[in-house]
């Protein structure tokens, strides 16, 4: 099965860069966006089977606009995943606390990653 995937990320460079690697790796990625309320207009018109959301937004936390998906959308918070450059041991407790599916480094973005997190086959 083909996940929709939509990426929240305020990088140019990794959003095109993690759209090319996920794409290549069989997931459509319907849209990216650069900031909270983008990512919530979005959610609601595409309705994505998953959403990656990086922790740090420069002017936005993650957590907040992961708290924003899941609560003025559709969105389930296990579809939601939040992606770092940074450690999971390094927002462990707000993790745990947040209404998402898990964590994953940006370093080991991958389908199959996704898909372990969201409790899917690979």
């Amino acid at each position: 099965m083909e996940l929709r995937c939509l990426i929240v990320d305020d990088s140019p460079h990794f959003l095109s860069a993690a759209r090319g690697l996920l794409e290549r790796e069989g997931m459509h990625v319907v849209a990216v966006a650069s900031n909270g309320d983008e990512a919530v207009r979005l959610a609601r018109e595409l309705g994505p089977d998953v959403t990656l959301v990086d922790i740090d937004l420069g002017k936005e936390s993650g957590f907040d606009v992961v708290r924003r998906l899941t609560g003025e959308t559709k969105l389930a918070p296990a579809t939601v995943i939040l992606v770092s450059t940074h450690a999971e041991e390094d927002y462990a407790d707000r993790i745990s606390a947040s209404p998402v599916a898990g964590f994953l480094p940006k370093t080991r973005l991958s389908v199959p990653a996704i898909r372990t997190v969201l409790g899917l086959t690979a």
